[in-house]
This record gives C-alpha cells, structure tokens and sequence, in this order.
C-alpha cells in the first residue's frame, strides 16, 4: 500500500482555550491534490498552521511521509520537503526578489537550475530579480510567494489562499503554474481556497471544512461537484 503524504489522524488545535479544529482526519496520497474549502473562519489557515508546527495539537497526530511531524517546529517540517505558501504577506519586503527566491534553497548553487524551471510561468521576475520585493504590486506578491514556494522542489505544498483578491490573468497564471508542477515534478498539494472554480481546476478531490470539521468531500470532476459545495458554503 502507497504511504499517504500527508496523513492528519483526529487533529485538534486552536489559540490557547479556543478549539478550532476538532478532530479532523484526512489523508493525501502522492502526487495527489486536494482543495480544502469553506467560509471564513470555519479553520482553513488553522489547519495550515497547525500542520506547519506553528499552532499545537491538542489532540492527534500528523505525519508526513510516515515520519511524526506532531510536535516538530516549523523549520524542521519544512526540512522534510513540506512549503508553505501564507496568507498573510511573509514576504521580505525589503529584500530582492532573489533574495526572497533563495530562501526557499538549501544553498545558492542552486538558484539559477531551480529558477530556470519555474521562469517559464513566471515571466515577470526574468529581468527584475534585484527590484525589491515590497515595490511589487499585490498580485506579483502573490505570484513571488507561489514561486519560492516552488523552487524549494517540495515534496508537499501547502497554499492558502494564494487567489484571494487577484485579477483573473493573475489567478490563470498561478493556476498554470501548480498544474505544471505536478506535471513535472509530482508534487503533493493541499490548497486552501475560497474561489471554488480555480478550486477545482487545479485539485482531484475537495474537502469542506464547517465549524473545525470536516463535512463533506468529494472528486472535484464529479457532475454536482460545484453545487454541493455552494451549498456548504451559503449555510
């Protein structure tokens, strides 16, 4: 049997006495992935963050590649293959777009292989590495997040809500981005999202989180797919 990427069994976290999360399991196996969605505030980033090692688990465990990652920081989960694309803007604003870009490596040697690899979907940066991150407009932001998170080559990407706010060209190309990564390098991805169509263009399964909980899931080609979602999400 193929070992899952990702594997949370009976997960709870929250901020301090407040439980967000209450007993979510999911599984994803390699080269898989899946759309996480729901309204603000249902857990969505939480479950990020937990995973990361940045909130702690009150209960249950997570593993990556078979390996416990339940009580690991977040520097070591992401030494195991795992990138983690924010919501929140965790760019060095002060710093190049290279800069930013090399903070996805294990060393500089490396930069001109990995960014050649991903400059195909993401032009812009070609002939501006040494501008400053915080000159960048919103979307471009986006875009230099999605990238470092890709240069790293992980073995698991996690994505929140990298469309939120974007113009459609923006998202398109992001979008052409993630598919072509799996394509090339089977990479392993759980994306948070509230924009359900660009959702399920780019993930095989969906799942729907309510209240910390995980209520519905299913394949994102499935006929009806698109209204069972809605449907959570209007409630």
């Amino acid at each position: 049997m193929t070992q899952p990427t990702l594997q949370l069994q009976s997960v709870s976290s929250g901020y301090k006495a407040s439980i967000v999360l209450r007993g979510v399991s999911l599984e994803i196996s390699p080269g898989e992935a899946v759309a996480l969605l729901g309204k603000n505030g249902m857990g969505k980033t939480t479950l990020l963050k937990t995973i990361m090692g940045y909130l702690p688990k009150q209960a249950g465990s997570v593993h990556v590649r078979g390996q416990d990652i339940t009580k690991l920081a977040p520097h070591r989960v992401a030494g195991l293959g795992v990138s983690y694309a924010a919501q929140e803007q965790a760019l060095f604003t002060e710093l190049s777009i290279r800069d930013n870009l090399r903070l996805g490596l294990e060393k500089d040697a490396l930069f001109d292989e990995r960014f050649a690899a991903i400059e195909p979907v993401f032009p812009v940066f070609k002939d501006r590495l040494k501008q400053y991150a915080g000159t960048l407009s919103g979307g471009e932001q986006k875009m230099l997040l999605v990238a470092r998170a890709l240069m790293m080559r992980p073995s698991l990407v996690l994505l929140d809500e990298i469309t939120e706010g974007l113009q459609p060209s923006v998202i398109d190309r992001i979008g052409a981005a993630l598919l072509r990564e799996r394509e090339l390098n089977g990479t392993t991805m759980l994306i948070v999202e509230q924009n359900v169509p660009f959702a399920l263009k780019v993930a095989d399964r969906y799942l729907v989180l309510k209240q910390g909980e995980i209520v519905d899931e299913g394949s994102a080609n499935a006929a009806g797919a698109t209204s069972a979602i809605f449907d959570h999400l209007r409630v």
